[in-house]
């Protein structure tokens, strides 16, 4: 077991002073808005759909569905954050073995009791090699720390996997009002602009419709959202896109984009 999984993305992916790193995620929840009103007693949020490339690019879309947590934000007290693992052949599902998640603004406590609980399940695998260098669930972060208060963290990767994984091992996470889930995942990758809007449109359309059978070409964490999909379609809760752009519209060329979208399940 590690103390602490270091910050293996800051000074690339986001700011790694503190203080540029605060002003920078300020800013973005600033100037977002939630498109619908996300209080407890009307649309509380359950589950988010968030981009994960760096903050230039992605933060502005990122920015809006942590906008939607401001109402509850009080009432969160643990937060499941599920991404792809980039970097390694992975199979199943994977935990670090780590007590904290470092960012620039501080160390974010692991929930230890549930992933153990987990790994005697045989639901998920404890690799520090798949979490090492994955920016997916750190890029997520220093969000949830804005945004929140005193909250536990439960980052989990997803490898080769069916759905029905990733759907068990959400159902037995699933809590109550404190616990949020958070599903991290780009859209599609090295379009021309167009092309990357229709599919992206398209892939939106899916989303929207709770269509659990996304594939990798269309969202790099299919597998994670195809498995929040299926499993909120038979909570009957309700689902609403907030952004869908690309880097062409925010701080890249329009030749080969990566999409980018943001959901609330409420």
């Amino acid at each position: 077991m590690i103390a602490t999984r270091t910050a293996a993305v800051a000074g690339t992916f986001y700011p790694a002073d503190p203080a540029a790193l605060r002003h920078e995620v300020d800013e973005l929840l600033a100037g977002a808005s939630c498109d619908i009103d996300a209080s407890p007693n009307t649309c509380r949020p359950k589950a988010l759909i968030v981009p994960h490339a760096g903050y230039r690019f992605s933060g502005p879309t990122a920015a809006k569905a942590y906008r939607c947590l401001s109402p509850v934000s009080r009432d969160i007290s643990r937060v499941i954050v599920i991404g792809p693992c980039h970097r390694i052949p992975l199979r199943g599902m994977a935990a670090p073995s780590a007590a904290n998640f470092q960012t620039p603004l501080g160390d974010v406590p692991v929930d230890r009791q549930s992933i153990d609980r987990l790994v005697r399940q045989a639901l998920v695998t404890v690799d520090d090699d798949a979490h090492q260098f994955e920016h997916s669930i750190e890029v997520q972060l220093p969000f949830l720390q804005r945004v929140l208060h005193e909250f536990t963290l439960l980052p989990l990767v997803v490898g080769n996997t069916p759905r029905e994984h990733v759907t068990d091992v959400l159902r037995r996470l699933w809590g109550s009002g404190e616990t949020l889930i958070v599903i991290s995942t780009d859209l599609s990758h090295y379009h021309h602009y167009q092309d990357a809007q229709r599919l992206d449109k398209f892939t939106s359309t899916m989303i929207e419709g709770f269509d659990s059978r996304l594939t990798s070409e269309q969202a790099c964490g299919s597998r994670a959202i195809n498995g929040l999909l299926k499993l909120a379609e038979e909570a009957h809760l309700k689902l609403h896109t907030l952004d869908v752009r690309n880097s062409g519209d925010t701080a890249g060329d329009k030749d080969r984009v990566v999409g980018y979208g943001a959901y609330v399940i409420y």
